[in-house]
Order: structure tokens, then C-alpha cells, then sequence
């Protein structure tokens, strides 16, 4: 096949463009980033751009998007915008197949868990209302085009930074971690290498499985403090996660996401504080997928990684995208009191 990436210079772009090139598929990446599979370097806005990078493609696969951490008017340009311009280029392109990346931060803060793909769009910030304006516009186009909307949970893998990098930093350098209450909410991840897998089985599965949408995330989770907990043992240095009381902390930790001086967003402190996981019964069922690693297998082995890329030279972007790391503001001065 010839296959379009939007975001191909990302976490799950890239390895996509590794594993779709390595079975033989003529692979073509859109990025802002001219790194390794990109082939049409610019914005995913750029009509022209995505009318060269489709042309005689079979499918899209589109990937690119706005984090959380840009500012709000960008993450709907790129996101919804970006969507918008994706799928008519699609369609000018008679593609056969349109991949869609979505997330499951379309449910907002669901009260209900496990949480099934029919739960109604909730967004509650700029990035979950972007995402589901997104999957709105990508489910319009399935009258006549078979669309796969995919829904993963936070992913993680080999490549993976963000503010993942700060939890690995404290680990390594021998500090305790906290969280907010108890720690014992059970927050459910995903391993890019499952996410890409189940990427590969919708490629190939029937239009009449592939046109409908998916929850996918890992099968077997513990809690938030038992996930950090593996890290901080993994380090060697016998530290802990340490609990700190849920009210002040979160109110201190807005305040310092209001005055931009921590990276942590208002959607994750309150995914903090309450059970967050989705079904992935319909995936399993329709696709046949199952996925393979825990959320500790995909938390330890991308610290695995990060430890032995962690002395390479890295820009630190404000999260412009996950293989950066973050900037912790404010937090790296609270280091001192783990």
C-alpha cells in the first residue's frame, strides 16, 4: 500500500513509519520536522501539502495534533483545522481508508468506568473539546469513506517524555515521589507498541469492521501508586511514593498551571483524583486485538530508555511535542523537599 502519516515526525508517527516501511508499504510522512520518514515537510493546514502527500495514496493514517500544553488558540487550529484539511484532501485523493488518531480525553472526566466508546462527548478544557470537534468532522466523512477512529489512553513507550521525564528524573536521582491522596486510583495507559499493532489490524481488516471506533488501552493496570512505585524501585535507591493531601496540593499545583510556572494541566490533576479507565471489549471483539504489555510493562520500559538516552542533549520545548522533555518550572525547585 501507499500510506499517508500526518504527525510522521511524532512518538507514534515515527514508529509507525518504521513498521509500515519494514513490511513493505510505501510510506509517506507529513511533519513540521524534517526528521527520518518525513517526506513532505509542512503544516498539516497546507491543502497543497496534503494534496502532494496523498496523491494515489490508499490510506491515511492521521496522527497530527496539538497537546495540551499549546496555547488554547493553536491546539484548534492544528486539531480541528488540521482534521478539517486532512480529510478533504482525502477525499480529493479518493483514498480508500482514513486512519483517525482521537483520544479518549473526548470523555472529559467520565464518571463512569469502565468507560465504553458510546459514552457521550464531554470535554471540559481547549485539548478534549478540540478532539472531539476533531472525531466530529472524521465521522461526517464516513457516508462515503470507511474512517477508524481510534481512541487510545496516555501512551507510552521508548521515546516517550513529557512529564514522564520528570517522574524518571526524581527516580534517578534517588527522591521520593508524591501524589495527590492516596495513589490508589486506578489510571489506565498504553503501550505505543500495542497502539501500534492495533493501527496495523485495522489497516487490515474489513471496511465493515475498520468504519466504526475503538477504546484501546492496556488490558491489565494496578494504580497510579503501584505504576510509580515500579519506577522508583526500578532506580535501586529504596524511595517511595509519598502521598500529599489532595486538596491543597491540587489547588496549589492550579495556581502554578495559571501563573505558567508548572506544566501540569488542569485535565490530568482532576484525572488524578478519580478512577480512569476505559472497555476495550469492542476492540477485542471486532478487531481481534488484545493487547500485549501492562502499564507497568510500558512505564518500565520506557524508562529503561530514558535512562540510557538521558545524558544526550535535548531542547526542552514546553511539551511542544511528547519526545521532548518538559520543562518543570516551579516543581524542580520542590524537589528538594523529596
Amino acid at each position: 500500500m501507499v500510506i499517508a502519516i500526518t504527525g510522521a515526525a511524532g512518538m507514534l508517527g515515527s514508529r509507525l513509519v518504521d513498521r509500515l516501511g519494514a513490511e513493505g508499504h510505501h510510506v509517506r510522512g507529513v511533519d513540521l520536522r524534517p526528521e527520518n520518514g518525513v517526506t513532505h515537510v509542512g503544516d498539516v493546514r497546507d491543502s497543497r501539502l496534503l494534496d502532494r502527500a496523498f496523491a494515489d495514496a490508499t490510506v491515511v493514517i492521521h496522527c497530527a495534533a496539538a497537546l495540551p500544553s499549546y496555547p488554547a488558540d493553536q491546539i484548534r487550529s492544528v486539531t480541528v483545522e488540521g482534521t478539517r484539511a486532512v480529510f478533504a484532501a482525502a477525499e480529493r485523493a479518493a483514498v480508500a481508508r482514513v486512519v483517525h488518531i482521537s483520544s479518549t480525553a473526548v470523555y472529559g472526566l467520565p464518571t463512569r468506568v469502565p468507560t465504553p466508546e458510546e459514552h457521550p462527548h464531554a470535554p471540559v478544557d481547549t485539548y478534549s473539546a478540540a478532539k472531539a470537534a476533531a472525531e466530529e468532522i472524521a465521522v461526517r466523512h464516513r457516508a462515503g469513506l470507511p474512517v477508524a477512529v481510534l481512541r487510545p489512553k496516555t501512551f507510552l513507550g521508548p521515546g516517550r517524555m513529557g512529564l514522564f521525564s520528570m517522574l524518571f528524573e526524581w527516580a534517578e536521582e534517588g527522591r521520593n515521589f508524591p501524589v495527590l491522596g492516596r495513589g490508589d486510583v486506578r489510571i489506565q495507559m498504553f503501550a505505543v507498541d500495542d497502539l501500534v499493532d492495533a493501527v496495523v489490524t485495522v489497516l487490515h481488516a474489513p471496511d465493515e469492521v475498520a468504519n466504526d471506533t475503538y477504546n484501546l488501552a492496556a488490558e491489565r493496570f494496578g494504580t497510579l501508586r503501584e505504576d510509580f512505585q515500579a519506577v522508583l524501585d526500578a532506580a535501586g535507591h529504596g524511595r517511595r511514593v509519598v502521598s500529599l493531601p489532595a486538596r491543597p496540593a491540587l489547588a496549589a499545583l492550579s495556581l502554578l498551571e495559571r501563573s505558567r510556572l508548572s506544566p501540569v494541566y488542569g485535565r490530568l490533576l482532576h484525572k488524578l483524583m478519580a478512577d480512569s479507565y476505559v472497555s476495550i471489549d469492542k476492540a477485542r471483539q471486532r478487531l481481534g486485538f488484545q493487547p500485549k504489555l501492562s502499564n507497568q510493562d510500558a512505564i518500565l520500559r520506557t524508562f529503561e530508555w530514558w535512562r540510557t538516552e538521558r545524558h544526550r542533549e535535548r531542547p526542552a520545548r514546553d511539551g511542544r511535542t511528547s519526545r521532548d522533555p518538559w520543562r518543570q518550572g516551579a516543581l524542580a525547585a520542590a524537589k528538594i523537599f523529596f
